[in-house]
């Protein structure tokens, strides 16, 4: 049977014409004449990355501070070996010659540190989440202002290569204002499992992991207003740690609207989809892991192109947010991955949080905490 509807629901076939790839700048920076001491706090896991792309990047790490001298002294004969260690972070701030401290500790335990060091008149990069509460935020932001120096959160998923990609295109106008963005994300993390700081976390997926995405979303969409989220969080049987394995959050705004859907617990066939579509074009990254993503996909009324990306999260990540820090002295200007600005983040993120557990929409910033 044949009808003039025989061709309902399908798209229109298209000529694909391959177009040049536009010139993204889209690598971690540094300053041009300006490579400062930097003093680093905390010595936990994730120090490691931090310690490493500083090394690889070129920048100056002069002391290194954590309670346990040996475990500071052990970062600093790995990384960089004329560093001074101490036990007590207090004296590395009363080092006049350091400028800039990288903060690395949990959130309770780092709130009194960043205090402390926009005291001191430290310019200060803060691990993420940069705080469990919206008010000591807004504290923290008035703090750095009333003592000349700048404070920055390392949300490093910003400069991993296809999200620094897509938000310096955005920037560029290449594909016009984004109307819709979707992050599908299936990863395997049960290495989690008996891990209790992670096994006590009631939303590990929505905060510890989601928060670089709710980030991210705010990064893509920085002129437009969030109106609305909606989120939920599952937990089923079968799954081997005690979080919700599953998530997902719906951010509505006027004209636009982004939507995330994590399944943390994806042994099988793992997989990372962004798609951002603008007024103007689309853009799409796909890779079996979010430190593998080594293609950018890029539709225009001009044709598409697919574009070879450098690098990887773990590495121009850490490199990124600490360059955006240090270039912004050096330019006096306030730095992308500011406090400030990511406040704006948290708002999504705390209100998926109240989202998944009220079973209710949520409006941002009507949610102050992560609790």
């Amino acid at each position: 049977m044949s009808s003039e509807n025989d061709d309902y629901g399908l798209s229109p076939e298209k000529q694909v014409k391959t177009i040049p790839a536009p010139a993204i700048d889209y690598l971690p920076k540094k300053p041009e004449g300006y490579n400062p001491a930097i003093g680093i706090i905390g010595t936990g896991g994730i120090s490691d990355f931090h310690l490493k792309n500083y090394k690889t990047f070129g920048l100056n790490v002069v002391a290194i501070a954590d309670h346990s001298l040996s475990k500071a002294a052990q970062k600093r004969d790995q990384y960089f070996p004329g560093a001074t260690v101490y036990n007590d972070y207090k004296k590395l701030l009363e080092q006049d010659h350091i400028e800039v401290v990288d903060i690395t500790p949990h959130p309770k335990d780092r709130l009194p540190i960043v205090r402390d060091a926009l005291r001191a008149k430290k310019h200060v990069l803060s691990q993420k989440p940069f705080v469990l509460d919206l008010k000591d935020g807004k504290e923290l932001v008035e703090l750095a202002k009333a003592n000349g120096v700048k404070l920055a959160v390392n949300q490093n998923g910003r400069w991993a290569p296809h999200f620094s990609y897509m938000r310096n295109a955005i920037n560029a106008g290449l594909i016009g204002r984004p109307l819709s963005v979707d992050f599908s994300l299936q990863w395997d993390q049960t290495w989690i499992t008996g891990n209790q700081a992670f096994e006590n976390m009631p939303h590990m997926v929505l905060f510890d992991f989601a928060i670089h995405w709710f980030d991210i979303a705010s990064s893509f969409m920085h002129d437009q207003k969030a109106i609305s989220v909606y989120a939920s969080a599952v937990r089923y049987s079968q799954q081997m740690y005690t979080p919700p394995a599953l998530g997902a959050a719906i951010i509505k705004y006027e004209e636009a609207q982004v939507t995330m859907a994590f399944n943390a617990h994806t042994k099988l066939g793992e997989e990372d989809v962004t798609t951002i579509v603008g007024t103007k074009g689309t853009l799409r990254s796909r890779g079996p892991g979010l430190n593998n993503q080594p293609t950018m996909e890029l539709y225009t009324e001009d044709g598409e192109v697919k574009i070879p990306l450098e690098g990887s999260w773990f590495e121009n990540g850490f490199q990124g947010t600490m360059g955006e820090l240090l270039c912004a002295i050096e330019e006096d200007r306030e730095p992308v991955n500011s406090a400030e600005n990511n406040l704006r983040s948290l708002e999504l993120c705390f209100a998926a949080l109240a989202s998944a557990d009220q079973n209710k929409i949520i409006t941002p910033g009507s949610i102050t905490t992560a609790v």
